[in-house]
């Protein structure tokens, strides 16, 4: 299987105390939580809930759209698109310990109810054909080497016309970064390929990309105010292991021309 977890915790719970000892520190009662509360801690993405905001934004989802968070993570975009478009999402992510801390951040926030979490590989997922309206990935194909074989994955669970919602990270045209990075600790963990070659994948796989922004130095620029502001003592931090260098080096590659960040919409094409 193709490992696409963006970060391997330390042993299965360690995200889950991280988190929790950081809310409790910030002075968080974990009795009477909203999914405001986790802005800060669960968007393990570059530049967290605004880049997740503005994705939500283009896909136009309904209360009756069925949505699929491939890659989820600790679940953050789930919770986020659950609670604000009331629809009902599946999340899969292939790590066990961030799918745990995934449905216990669920039940904190009284989300359970909406989102079905799966450990499982996003390049072959559990679903049958058609069983989504819109699928989400953020910041997974770096880790997947296979990329023509994650989008017609995610194509053969799409129904015609459905909407594959992107934020990702390609390589750039000036050099190789600096590792660590958030996805990956040294080079051969990461599988970064020019966007002409992420987009080539995409079409190929089925679909029409309907919008393209290229939002690198959107992406930098917010990194470099992350970096320069006090820390949150409920951010990633919290559970991603030296989390301030892979900032660093994220930062410096999107402002060198080492990475860029891509934003894409696409539909998928009707067999």
């Amino acid at each position: 299987m193709n490992d696409i977890s963006i970060e391997i915790p330390y042993a299965t719970g360690i995200s889950r105390l991280g988190i929790e000892r950081a809310l409790i520190a910030a002075g968080r009662n974990l009795g009477s939580l909203r999914p405001a509360d986790l802005a800060l801690v669960e968007d393990f993405h570059t530049m967290g809930r605004i880049a997740t905001y503005q994705l939500v934004e283009l896909t136009g989802l309904t209360p009756r759209s069925r949505v699929l968070d491939a890659g989820s993570g600790i679940g953050g975009t789930a919770r986020f698109i659950a609670d604000r478009c009331g629809c009902p999402v599946t999340a899969v992510d292939l790590t066990a310990d961030y799918c745990d801390t995934a449905e216990w951040l669920n039940e904190l926030v009284g989300l359970r109810d909406r989102i079905a979490v799966h450990r499982a590989d996003v390049t072959a997922l559990p679903f049958a054909d058609g069983s989504f309206d819109a699928a989400f990935s953020q910041h997974v194909q770096m880790n997947v080497a296979d990329k023509e074989l994650l989008y017609r994955e995610a194509r053969r669970v799409l129904v015609a016309d459905g909407l594959l919602a992107i934020w990702d990270i390609t390589a750039g045209s000036g050099g190789d970064p600096d590792y660590p990075l958030p996805w990956a600790e040294q080079p051969e963990q990461s599988h970064l390929v020019p966007f002409d070659a992420l987009r080539g994948a995409i079409e190929t796989a089925g679909f029409v990309i309907e919008q393209c922004n290229d939002l690198t130095e959107q992406a930098a620029a917010t990194m470099r105010t992350v970096l320069a502001s006090p820390p949150d003592p409920v951010g990633l931090h919290a559970f991603v292991r030296n989390f301030a260098e892979k900032a660093e080096n994220l930062t410096r590659g999107l402002t060198g021309g080492s990475l860029r960040a891509v934003q894409v919409i696409a539909s998928a094409i009707a067999p």
